[in-house]
């Protein structure tokens, strides 16, 4: 059960003087908690005797005036320390997770949904600042109040009274060492419940239109439930156990008191003790209930500090499969390209994905990649921004392994256009300058007017102050292409890669976008992925991928006169053109 401590031991060591200003105020309240009950029982003496006077019982009075003013100063210290130490755990380790989530790389979020990453950046979190604070407080608490109050039933009182009462106690530890076992073994089932459902309402509310448009919101909703109901079960076991110990320690508080009364009353009787003795030892019983108590949440808290604790380190404890490398290179000017890949497989995949890949660009040179879906086009150039390294091969920037090449030195100079456009909850120009934030505003528009997006925002309501929603949500899919091209560019990369990212947008669109970047970018190396061939005809080489290798090569010329693949795609997609149609893509 206290293993959280041990684990947590790093936090206390750096937050050693506020805990101990806490620790100390716990302990000196349970010291002055314990002359409580003695200014009572000789109060009751006196009167017993007839020897209370107006003055003494004054004097009793202000005594516990005193006393109280003094625990409340002393609670307040305690708790302005205690708590805020568990909020700074809480952001510590918060941040420590947001850290390491910018630090990994596609295999680790192909691993974890996104739902259950969020479940433990919240309620294992939450588990956790509940034990540096909730926690510390219960178990110092307990133990001082304990022991405080033990040693005034035994020495001030009496220790026979004392001895033949609390036989019953030693029982308590048996069963919270029962018991926690099991508390612990449900909540960490608990937590995986909550991340599930958390995992069904992300995906739920982003995949909200798609759901509308299949007529899916019942069976959704159904499937919520069930994961709902799920989250209720595993939590109900938690309570069930949780929910013993109350039974337990009220039968354990019965039996004490039931052998007080008869072991106090007998030595009243012999004058062994007087009747404010007695009083006293019953107010010490009292104070004895909040630590019987205070074993089952501690034990509880413990727990699920201790579960969730593992969660969150286990997560920190995964390493990214790429990684920066140290001292990486960061002085280069990207002007050579060279691919010679010979073998990339996915992680979670059993196929290689790229097989013989090679090519070289220069600077002011263009790339098409085209194929059919799936034919690896994507993959390469997740290859060449390094989101996943290669089995075998190598790529080279100016003569220079990728992998040795400092990771955001490389993806500040190589920009990506991907298939699937993400933009901010935050208005377009914040959008468009979202990697130079310093951007004037005349800058912002110079790339939007060569993404062929300016006159659509002067036409929003709010023109560049316009909020775009969650994920672009108020946007059509050829405005957030076009937008997130515009961001790609802002940032001046030597080498852009793009892929389908003018699928959404119309012939007339894509051919004067092509034209602006010709001009624009006349001395970098453009590499352009696309179904649509319109985009790669006037590139200075087109490779033709199918099933991760290259089967067709050369300029828009060559490959038509080769009369394969790309030559009757070609053929097709004219024929949509002056049909206004569309064909389905054929092998």
């Amino acid at each position: 059960m206290f293993a959280i401590f041990r684990k947590l031991a790093w936090f206390f060591k750096l937050r050693w003087k506020t805990y101990t200003l806490a620790i100390g105020g716990l302990i000196s309240c349970a010291v002055l908690s314990a002359i409580i009950p003695l200014l009572i029982g000789q109060v009751v003496d006196q009167m017993a005797k007839g020897s209370l006077t107006s003055s003494s019982l004054l004097q009793y009075m202000l005594l516990l005036l005193l006393v109280g003013l003094m625990m409340y100063g002393l609670r307040y210290m305690w708790r302005s320390n205690l708590f805020t130490n568990s909020t700074i755990l809480e952001s510590i380790m918060r941040n420590k997770l947001y850290d390491h989530f910018t630090k990994m790389d596609q295999t680790f979020y192909g691993k974890y949904r996104t739902g259950d990453l969020m479940a433990h950046a919240t309620n294992d979190l939450r588990a956790l600042r509940f034990v540096a604070g909730g926690g510390i407080l219960t178990l110092t608490d307990a133990l001082s109040i304990t022991i405080v109050t033990l040693f005034s039933m035994v020495i001030i009182i009496d220790w026979k009274l004392t001895l033949y009462t609390i036989v019953p106690f030693p029982l308590l530890i048996f069963v919270s060492r029962y018991l926690g076992k099991w508390i612990n073994k449900y909540f960490r089932e608990s937590l995986r419940a909550f991340s599930k459902m958390n995992d069904h309402v992300q995906e739920s509310v982003a995949g909200m239109t798609v759901i509308k448009a299949f007529g899916e919101e019942k069976e959704d909703h159904l499937d919520f439930v069930k994961a709902t109901d799920n989250v209720i079960a595993q939590n109900r076991k938690v309570h069930l156990v949780n929910s013993a110990y109350s039974p337990i320690i009220n039968l354990i508080t019965g039996l004490t008191y039931v052998l007080t009364i008869i072991f106090g009353s007998y030595f009243v009787s012999e004058g062994r003790i007087s009747i404010g003795q007695l009083i006293a030892y019953f107010s010490y019983l009292g104070n004895m209930t909040w630590p019987l108590l205070a074993v089952g949440r501690l034990v509880n808290t413990m727990e699920r500090g201790n579960a969730s604790y593992d969660r969150v380190t286990e997560l920190l404890a995964q390493k990214a499969s790429v990684t920066n490398p140290k001292d990486g290179i960061k002085k280069l000017p990207f002007k050579n390209l060279k691919v010679d890949i010979k073998q990339f497989t996915y992680p979670t995949s059993e196929e290689i994905n790229l097989q013989d890949v090679t090519f070289e660009l220069s600077e002011g040179q263009t790339l098409g990649i085209v194929g059919k879906t799936g034919s690896g086009k994507t993959t390469l150039l997740n290859c060449l921004v390094r989101l996943y390294d290669l089995d075998q091969g190598q790529i080279l920037f100016d003569d220079q392994d990728l992998t040795k090449i400092d990771l955001t030195y490389l993806r500040d100079h190589v920009g990506y256009i991907p298939q699937t456009n993400l933009l901010f909850s935050t208005s377009v120009r914040e959008n468009v300058r979202f990697g130079r934030p310093d951007m004037s505003q005349d800058q912002v528009e110079h790339y939007t007017q060569i993404a062929d997006i300016h006159q659509d925002i002067l036409d929003f309501t709010d023109g560049y102050e316009t909020e775009v929603g969650e994920r672009g949500v108020s946007l059509s899919g050829g405005q957030k292409q076009r937008i997130s091209i515009a961001r790609t560019l802002a940032m001046q990369p030597q080498i852009l890669l793009m892929d389908d990212a003018l699928s959404a947008v119309d012939a007339r669109t894509e051919q004067a976008i092509l034209s602006k970047l010709k001009d624009e970018r006349d001395n970098g190396i453009s590499i352009i992925a696309t179904h649509r061939l319109s985009s790669v005809m006037h590139a200075d080489e087109i490779i033709v991928l199918d099933q991760g290798k290259i089967t067709e090569r050369g300029n828009h010329q060559e490959l038509v006169a080769l009369n394969g693949w790309y030559a009757n795609m070609f053929t097709q997609q004219q024929l949509e053109e002056k049909l206004g149609g569309e064909v389905g893509e054929e092998e």
